[in-house]
């Protein structure tokens, strides 16, 4: 005869993966800080990769669409590749607005100007940080479309982009309307950089005065490498190679 009251309910998908500590960490502000941290630092690695790659556009075609082939010949490291960057972009996106309703609900009472501790400024740096990772992802879903869809996301015909790599890229950045884009997008995305590099470090526990002056330091110059390259990449590229 079977107990009814004895039988043990079954362990769900997270307790089966042993993902139960993470969701914990996720439920605190420090914990959320943290993840926010390394993925945020991830992403800065990815962002100097993605860079190098893309500035052999100055070299010309053959140099681009060789080094194009190669990554998507390894097709199942890219695939990989692809679902981490994922994981961390919609991780950083989700922890952002956790973030954020979490500092917009710990205020005692709403205010009509958003004001900082320091005097003279109106706007602080996490509300900075959140404009900027909105427009970032803007853009960001604009690259995807026409680089990863191949099709154009500023022009109303809708038509799609065909050729190699190098000829979809400089047909992309052929379009003003595009390119001024992708220069607003990188300015923007050094904005996010300047501030986020070294937070990160302070929301893993590094925030030493011995240290931390160097490291926003860092963080500045790396900041300004990305969103100048970048920019560069979308402004001169395509009067370098223009038919």
């Amino acid at each position: 005869m079977m107990e009814t009251g004895s039988a043990r309910p079954k362990a769900g998908l997270v307790d089966r993966v042993g993902l139960r500590w993470f969701f914990r960490l996720l439920s605190s502000s420090i914990g959320q800080k943290f993840v926010m941290a390394i993925t945020g630092l991830l992403l800065c690695g990815f962002l100097a990769a993605h860079l190098a790659g893309n500035l052999l556009l100055f070299l010309g075609a053959e140099w681009f669409n060789d080094y194009a082939h190669k990554l998507h010949a390894q097709w199942e490291l890219l695939l990989v590749a692809e679902v981490g960057l994922l994981v961390l972009f919609l991780t950083h996106i989700y922890l952002a607005f956790a973030t954020a309703f979490g500092n917009s609900r710990a205020r005692e009472e709403p205010y009509a100007v958003k004001r900082t501790k320091i005097p003279g400024r109106v706007i602080g740096a996490n509300t900075w940080m959140f404009a900027s990772g909105a427009v970032v992802l803007g853009v960001l879903l604009l690259h995807l479309v026409d680089m990863r869809l191949g099709m154009s996301g500023l022009n109303l015909r809708g038509f799609k982009y065909e050729g190699e790599h190098f000829d979809k890229t400089l047909m992309v950045l052929s379009n003003p309307v595009s390119r001024g884009v992708y220069v607003i997008g990188a300015i923007v995305l050094g904005i996010h950089l300047s501030h986020g590099f070294s937070s990160a470090f302070q929301s893993l526990g590094l925030n030493h005065p011995k240290y931390m002056p160097l490291i926003k330091l860092v963080g500045r110059i790396f900041a300004v490498v990305i969103a100048v390259g970048f920019a560069s990449i979308a402004l001169f590229v395509p009067e370098i190679w223009r038919p």
